[in-house]
């Protein structure tokens, strides 16, 4: 507590006076007398330092300066007050002592004595009665406020970690229980609950029946998990956060998971890892059934897929989040025993993807012939996990064989020529991969990248500047890495992203000019697509171009021209957790969706040319019958001029296709 101390000033010594200035003045300036209120305000501040004694101290004398004289006024302007100046007296102290709450008993001075003691006695108890509640009550409110309650909740999913792809992971969840109508969605991380609450509050969406709580404790400890109820949840998820050490801390969280939930609790767990090499520790940690993925991996893998197909950034955002149509799995009653080709053309309001085996093996694009055995489900692009398969129609049955009519003279023949159908094309003819690949910037995922277009057939050129020439339109695509250069295998000379022969150079492309200042990841991926830009303008020739962005916020200031696929691989891989934890048979059939082959079953985008004929009128239920002959399953489609796709559009709806429409396939090259 502060306190003042008076200290004894050393007497000075006398000095010369000085002179008075021409107008009888000195030559020091005379200091301003203090005022009646600052001197006021001096007492009051030497008061209250003096601490909590000082301050009952005065507070009674002012209560006692302000009620004396007004209940003397009242007794004297009472006409039954006694006339006596003793017995005035008395009544003033008894007026005095009832507003103050201190007994007013009047007679020998003993008796007033005691009930002072007795008033006060009384006084204090209540004051610390009240004082201990206030403060119960207090500390509870700051206890709801810091998120330190358990959660009380069944079916709900909850999210471990903060890192900058939470809001992104909440608001999926989010969408998806708004679907079902019910559940809730929890945040357990080492953050203040009000600072998470508003920054998750966007992600809530408009009159939807879900709950958003939000719980401050750290996820590797056992006590603070029990506060979320993981045995009770649908699914658990562990995101890696921000910094150094992020998979370490994944690991003792899935630890401390597994000692919270136990070996035969049916809980969910999807968990994500940066550095593939631990991956094989994350799943020992996090146990059987969970699934854990490899951001690293996965980015590399889509990064590879679009330069592969142009224009695949925007459809695989669509097919990974929930706004709209996304993957499920349906399990109707008789599905066992129909063929993957009927079942296609059975669903009206969805479109068939492929078949999970009972085992959790996943079949994208089986033969149309391939039957479903019991146990199975189909794999559809759908609104929601209520679409329709509808049932196999009736069998036919034959009528009955009639007398064969007298034999009759042969009618002349009749020569005609077959019309072949509107939506009837030629076969698709296979498309080319690219050949050269110049790879700007470098990352630890650079060398991923390049060994997946290696195993697609494709040559990666490093572009450093120095040992590679300089003109990207020598390439039939660009990959722009984001990130510093901090991967193996990074040059050791001079140079980045935007090394395209012109200004430019490492400073200019995020490195900090400060050591000690963190470099900005996107900074050199803005850089250089300025660069690319410059260039398309100069030469006249735009080369398909995908840069890769760490940070959503920085795609509207991108540069990007009109064949540039912008891809935020941290935002994909927060949405593909989220579809994997509300349906975990996913994993494996987006596995094989993504895989790192050039011939495989992925998302291809085709012409629509090769399965209807252009300037024709057919709706999509015809163009998806026409991809069906040729091996292919339609999913959506890319209007001509339009830069959003749209997946699984309306079956019934006929629509002229043009040269430039693009259709969304699976399929195999």
């Amino acid at each position: 507590m502060e306190r003042e101390i008076t200290v004894p000033s050393r007497r000075a010594p006398r000095r010369a006076r000085p002179e008075a200035g021409p107008a009888g003045r000195t030559g020091r300036p005379r200091a301003a007398t203090p005022g009646v209120r600052d001197r006021a305000r001096y007492w009051v501040d030497r008061t209250v330092v003096r601490g909590v004694t000082a301050l009952v101290a005065w507070l009674a004398l002012a209560c006692l300066a302000l009620v004396a004289p007004v209940s003397a006024l009242l007794v004297w302007t009472d006409a039954r007050s006694p006339d006596t100046l003793q017995g005035k007296a008395a009544t003033i102290w008894r007026t005095v002592g009832q507003t103050l709450r201190l007994g007013g008993e009047v007679g020998p001075p003993l008796r007033i004595a005691l009930s002072v003691f007795l008033a006060l006695v009384s006084l204090l108890y209540v004051s610390t009665l009240v004082g201990l509640v206030t403060t119960a009550i207090t500390d509870r409110l700051a206890e709801l406020e810091r998120g330190q309650t358990t959660v009380v909740e069944r079916g709900h999913t909850v999210v471990l970690g903060w890192s900058e792809q939470t809001p992104t992971v909440v608001a999926e969840l989010l969408a998806a229980h708004a679907q079902r109508r019910r559940g809730a969605v929890v945040v357990l991380a080492d953050r203040d609950k009000t600072e998470m609450e508003r920054e998750l509050r966007d992600a809530l969406p408009p009159r939807a029946r879900v709950r958003l709580l939000c719980r401050r404790g750290r996820p590797a400890d056992p006590a603070a998990l029990a506060r979320v109820t993981p045995t009770a949840a649908e699914a658990v998820l562990v995101l890696p956060p921000d910094g150094p050490g992020a998979d370490a801390q994944v690991i003792r969280v899935l630890l401390a998971l597994r000692a919270a939930v136990g070996e035969g609790c049916p809980v969910r767990v999807v968990a994500a890892v940066r550095d593939g090499a631990r991956l094989p520790t994350a799943r020992l940690a996090a146990g059987p059934g969970a699934v854990v993925l490899d951001v690293d991996e996965l980015a590399a893998r889509l990064l590879v897929q679009c330069v592969l197909e142009p224009g695949l950034a925007l459809v695989l955002e669509d097919l990974l989040d929930f706004a709209g149509a996304e993957l499920h799995t349906l399990r109707p009653p008789g599905l066992a025993g129909r063929r993957y080709g009927e079942l296609s053309a059975a669903c009206p309001d969805a479109c068939a993807v492929g078949i999970v085996r009972a085992d959790g093996t996943p079949h994208l694009n089986p033969p149309p012939d391939t039957e479903l055995a019991p146990d199975d489900a189909l794999v559809v692009l759908a609104e929601d996990h209520r679409a329709t398969v509808l049932p196999p129609p009736p069998a036919r049955v034959p009528p009955p064989a009639r007398a064969s009519p007298p034999p009759r003279a042969p009618a002349p023949v009749q020569v005609t020529t077959a019309v072949p159908a509107p939506a009837t094309a030629p076969v698709p003819v296979a498309k080319v991969l690219p050949r050269r690949v110049l790879v700007l910037g470098w990352n630890r995922r650079g060398a991923r990248v390049v060994e997946g277009l290696a195993r697609c057939g494709v040559t990666a050129v490093r572009g450093d500047g120095v040992r590679t020439p300089a003109e990207p339109e020598a390439y039939d695509r660009v990959i722009v890495l984001a990130g510093p250069e901090d991967g193996p295998g990074a040059p050791e000379v001079s140079g980045g992203p935007g090394d395209l022969g012109g200004p430019g150079g490492a400073e200019g492309f995020g490195a900090p000019a400060d050591p000690g200042e963190p470099a900005d990841p996107d900074g050199r991926t803005l850089v250089a697509l300025l660069h690319l830009r410059a260039r398309e303008r100069e030469s006249g020739r735009a080369v398909p171009a995908v840069a890769e962005l760490t940070d959503a916020r920085n795609r509207p200031l991108a540069p990007a021209g009109p064949r540039t696929d912008l891809l935020v691989t941290g935002r994909l891989a927060a949405l593909l957790m989220a579809q994997v934890s509300q349906n975990d048979r996913l994993a494996a059939a987006f596995d094989t969706l993504f895989a790192p082959t050039g011939d495989g079953v992925r998302v291809r985008l085709r012409p629509a040319a090769d399965f209807v004929r252009t300037g024709t009128a057919a709706s999509f239920a015809e163009v998806v019958a026409a991809a069906a002959r040729h091996g292919a399953s339609a999913v959506g489609y890319r209007p001509h001029g339009s830069a959003r796709p749209r997946l699984n559009p309306p079956k019934d709806v006929v629509r002229v296709w043009s040269a430039g429409d693009v259709l969304i396939v699976v399929g195999a090259a």
